[in-house]
């Protein structure tokens, strides 16, 4: 059964240093940014983090990388964070590289109690067949490469075989929830969001709005799987790129 609780550093007291800990959002869009600022505040290090990327410089997972208390990330890209390119290329930051559907499916098979699915994905390359840099040397060379992985026909296409993520800890932002652990997340900031709460042992998530009850068919997240809601504090949300029209572009109503 979910609570609901004010207090964000206390709900996060409990995730111990090493632990993995999956992290819902793309980018910074849907990313629980005062969940992770509490954990900066905690001190927490040696992190596992499984996330879609890290972020950007300073800013969520940024802080964090910053500050060196990640010790691997299972992501699908690097992005334009510099830090975490750096710490990657000097060999304090392990790093497994995951295809973006296969990640979220993986993502959702550790939720699910899937044992492994074959995917086409990554069928012929360093995917399959291995090689892939897994941590650099302080020379800036591949100093651990991926292994191998088994492939199997299957209707003429080779695919590979993938395991599933699980997660000691998950970390969740969504638009509205209730003190029963329901959430419904908002336009494109659901993304990872359902498949991080579905596989950790332990999921917490921060809501914008947090209200009594949310009707069932409003729910995209159930609370059975969601163990402790907080309402963020922020009155805004940070904008990763900000684009905008010029108004002689814009389109007449």
């Amino acid at each position: 059964m979910a609570r609901a609780v004010t207090d964000l550093r206390a709900v996060v007291a409990d995730i111990p240093d090493g632990a993995v800990v999956a992290v819902g959002g793309f980018g910074i869009c849907g990313a629980p940014l005062e969940l992770l600022d509490a954990l900066y505040a905690a001190g927490t290090s040696e992190l596992h983090v499984i996330a879609n990327n890290c972020g950007i410089d300073g800013l969520g997972l940024g802080r964090l990388l910053a500050a060196r208390r990640l010790r691997k990330v299972t992501c699908s890209y690097i992005g334009q964070n510099r830090e975490f390119a750096s710490q990657v290329l000097d060999g304090s930051v392990e790093i497994e590289l995951v295809p973006q559907g296969t990640l979220a499916e993986r993502l959702r098979a550790g939720g699910a109690g899937i044992g492994a699915f074959y995917t086409p994905t990554g069928a012929g390359t360093q995917v399959a067949d291995g090689g892939l840099p897994h941590r650099y040397g302080r020379d800036g060379r591949p100093a651990v490469l991926s292994a191998p992985k088994e492939v199997r026909v299957i209707d003429d296409r080779i695919h590979v075989l993938e395991y599933p993520l699980s997660a000691d800890f998950g970390l969740v932002h969504a638009h509205r929830g209730d003190p029963a652990g329901n959430l419904a997340y908002r336009l494109t900031a659901r993304n990872f969001n359902p498949l991080v709460a579905m596989c950790a042992a332990v999921t917490i998530a921060e809501v914008e709005h947090l209200e009594p009850w949310l009707a069932p068919d409003d729910v995209h997240t159930p609370g059975i799987f969601v163990r402790t809601v907080v309402a963020t504090t922020a009155s805004t949300r940070p904008i990763e790129i900000v684009t905008i029209r010029e108004p002689a572009d814009a389109v007449e109503p």
